[in-house]
């Protein structure tokens, strides 16, 4: 019995030591994001999305090898195809669609406009504007690729229902949003703060892991 009772001490005291350094290396604070396992919920997020990521990735890399382009090019072809009269694109219409900046847009379009698959026009309503248009060589080629996309796309995203897609696409809107206001913030923490500073996680964060923790106890 006594032997039991110093077993079951020393198990605590482990266990405690294990929950202790977890807290040290929690990686996120808000409580929407931590549970009863701390954050390791929320880096088994990260893991699948970096592996899909991945998986979108060489997708993409493929579709533009495909009808020789860049993948940039590619993703600035197909977004102007799919413009409408009412809202042609531009450059600045590219460059907040596809999170890129304006200067890359430019660069990447001219190299389109110079291969004959897209074309730019001046703006019917604002003469200061230039708009793009795909060339008939270009929808040739973007018609080749569509063949080639849909059975990829429909593997890819094969195993959502249509309610998870749209809940996925509606998440993934709010997350593009906010990525590069995270990325600034860590440009500037990087370049600014004491490191000794980051060494403990918010309080808060530790009491929101806990106490999930314990409600599952």
């Amino acid at each position: 019995m006594a032997c039991f009772s110093r077993c079951g001490k020393l198990m605590e005291i482990k266990e405690n030591e294990r929950l202790a350094v977890l807290d040290v290396l929690l990686t996120a604070s808000k409580p929407e994001l931590l549970d009863g396992d701390g954050d390791q919920t929320f880096r088994g997020l990260l893991y699948d999305y970096f592996a899909f990521g991945r998986s979108l990735e060489a997708a993409r890399a493929k579709f533009a090898s495909y009808v020789d382009l860049s993948p940039t090019q590619y993703l600035i072809l197909i977004a102007i195809a799919h413009s409408t009269l009412d809202e042609p694109m531009g450059i600045n219409q590219i460059a907040t669609r596809l999170y890129l900046s304006g200067a890359f847009v430019t660069i990447e379009v001219n190299k389109l406009v110079s291969n004959g698959l897209i074309e730019k026009s001046t703006h019917p309503s604002d003469g200061r504007r230039v708009q793009l248009a795909v060339t008939d060589e270009g929808v040739k080629r973007l018609t080749r690729l569509a063949a080639f996309q849909r059975p990829i796309n429909d593997a890819l995203f094969g195993t959502l229902t249509r309610d998870e897609f749209k809940v996925l696409s509606q998440l993934l809107a709010r997350l593009a949003a906010g990525g590069d206001q995270a990325v600034k913030l860590a440009e500037h923490i990087a370049a600014t703060i004491d490191h000794d500073t980051l060494q403990d996680p918010a309080p808060a964060a530790k009491a929101t892991a806990r106490k999930a923790k314990n409600a599952r106890r």
